[in-house]
């Protein structure tokens, strides 16, 4: 995959990713917003249907005392004439005349403001009525200027009188307004009453959350609040005037809080936001597992094209030996030299051994992948097997002049394995071992029991490895780089072989190590009880 290429995948995939995120978080505090705006509606919209409810309801009760007052006096009125207009028409062509007559009239019960409240002056409650005649001459009549007014019958009357609703509410309303300022507020309004109005109005609007409630007086809170409120805060806080004056002014206010108000407003978006995190989280997964796959792949297609130079040169190398050794074979001179001939044959032999060796590496690690290598096991004395290992890497060993110090302190060794594949386990380390030793290998190898396990360590003194290549030295093809050591060969498959046997042999395989101090592989195997 080419690098440029993978790069801007990545970016724009990132980028991708990053604006899904913003897009749900716009959307949340946008939601959250709205959210807030309409429970300040409908929040404003309760406490100005409380606050009118509270006037209706005291208004209603005082309309109510003076109506029960006035029925108990048992009095007639007085009545007192207040104001009469007189209006004429007259049509010259019929001389036809209309006279339109209004008398408004006063009636007073004897009932004084002081009843309600002492501090109230004596001004009277009075109703008005009114008085409405309409009077109809035709011209045979001959009503005029000089005779209007005398007793003259009309052809035709009309005549309607009733109390005036609309000027007696007006007029009991400002003596109610005036009645009622003088009223302390613990003798206009209950905390009980003014509660349940607050929780039906709230109710009704769907804010079902807690709220605690105060009505202020002059900026001082009265008695009249719920036990729960404490201090405002501006944000969570509504108020509004109430009981108005006959001028519209108010020194009462009712403030209602909400403690809880944002975790109220999140409630409603719960449903829907935990929707959108679930979502933005399997897109982040999704995003996850993409980026790692585009990563293995590319890790995957570097290994190939190691693993396919590393192979080529492993197997270029014995092929031109090879070659040289049948070009020299054919040569007259050489095969008439028996000694050189066998010499020439051992070379070929060695060589296609070496060939033959690598393509075992790679079969046995395909093998394990799909199960179908035959693994069968039988009692046998790990000791044994480690001399066995000890004697194939024997002759590498001696090429290096490198040596091997056993330390057994095992007393029990024997164990279920298949002798074949955990020797190829030990051979593979031992051979790391004195591979990756640029000076003269000198390896270590202890035996220990534990509990029901044989512990084999197998230390050596050579290059080490870093932090990261302990956790991945046992993947498939994986080598770690070694600087300026090119001659140690290898296609990352022999680590990989030795996890895959120790496990199917219920074991583990761990290493130690420090760079430039050397490796310790330590196996874990159980022992036959």
């Amino acid at each position: 995959m080419n690098k440029l290429f993978f790069r801007i995948l990545v970016l724009l995939m990132s980028l991708s990713l990053i604006g899904i995120i913003l897009v749900q978080v716009f959307w949340f505090n946008s939601s959250f917003k709205n959210n807030e705006e309409q429970f300040k509606y409908h929040v404003t919209q309760v406490i100005g249907n409380v606050a009118d409810k509270l006037e209706q309801q005291e208004e209603y009760s005082f309309y109510d005392k003076y109506n029960r007052i006035k029925d108990s006096t048992g009095k007639i009125p007085k009545k007192e004439d207040l104001l009469e207009v007189l209006y004429v028409q007259r049509n010259t062509k019929t001389n036809k005349t209309i006279v339109y007559s209004s008398t408004l009239t006063s009636e007073d019960y004897d009932i004084s403001g002081s009843i309600f409240n002492k501090k109230f002056s004596n001004e009277r409650f009075k109703n008005f009525s009114s008085k409405r005649v309409t009077e109809v001459y035709n011209n045979d009549n001959g009503i005029d200027n000089n005779n209007l007014g005398q007793s003259i019958i009309p052809d035709q009357r009309f005549e309607k009188s009733g109390s005036l609703d609309i000027l007696n509410k007006v007029q009991q309303q400002i003596q109610y307004k005036d009645i009622a300022s003088l009223t302390p507020i613990e003798g206009r309004i209950t905390r009980d009453k003014l509660y349940k109005l607050l929780k039906k109005e709230l109710g009704e609007y769907e804010v079902k959350t807690k709220f605690e409630f105060a009505i202020y007086s002059n900026g001082i809170p009265t008695k009249i609040k719920s036990d729960g409120f404490h201090s405002l805060d501006k944000e969570a806080t509504y108020s509004i005037p109430v009981f108005t004056d006959n001028e519209g002014n108010s020194k009462y206010e009712l403030s209602v809080t909400f403690p809880h108000k944002k975790k109220f407003l999140l409630s409603e978006l719960l449903s829907i936001t935990i929707l959108s995190i679930v979502f933005t989280l399997i897109i982040i997964v999704a995003y996850t597992s993409a980026l790692n796959q585009l990563l293995r792949q590319k890790h995957i297609s570097e290994i190939k094209t190691d693993f396919i130079n590393n192979m080529t040169h492993e197997f270029k190398t014995p092929i031109a030996t090879i070659n040289l050794a049948l070009d020299a074979i054919k040569n007259p001179r050489i095969i008439e030299d028996k000694e050189k001939v066998f010499r020439y044959l051992q070379m070929i032999r060695d060589e296609n051994k070496r060939m033959h060796a690598q393509v075992e590496n790679v079969l046995r690690i395909s093998k394990l992948e799909k199960r179908e290598l035959d693994i069968t096991k039988e009692p046998t004395a790990i000791h044994d097997i480690i001399d066995d290992a000890i004697e194939h890497v024997n002759l590498i060993l001696e090429d290096r002049k490198g040596t091997v110090v056993k330390h057994f302190n095992a007393a029990r060794t024997t164990s279920l394995i298949n002798e074949v594949h955990f020797t190829n386990v030990l051979v593979n380390i031992l051979e790391n071992a004195i591979k990756y030793s640029p000076d003269v290998p000198e390896i270590e190898i202890f035996t220990e029991n534990v509990k029901d396990m044989i512990l084999i360590k197998i230390r050596d003194h050579g290059l080490g490895m870093s932090k990261i290549a302990q956790k991945r030295v046992f993947e498939k093809f994986y080598r770690e780089h070694t600087g300026d050591l090119h001659n140690v060969k290898g296609h990352g498959l022999g680590l990989a072989y030795v996890k895959r046997i120790v496990e199917d042999h219920n074991g583990q395989v761990y290493v130690e190590s420090e760079k430039g101090k050397g490796s310790t592989f330590i196996i874990k195997i159980p022992l036959i009880n």
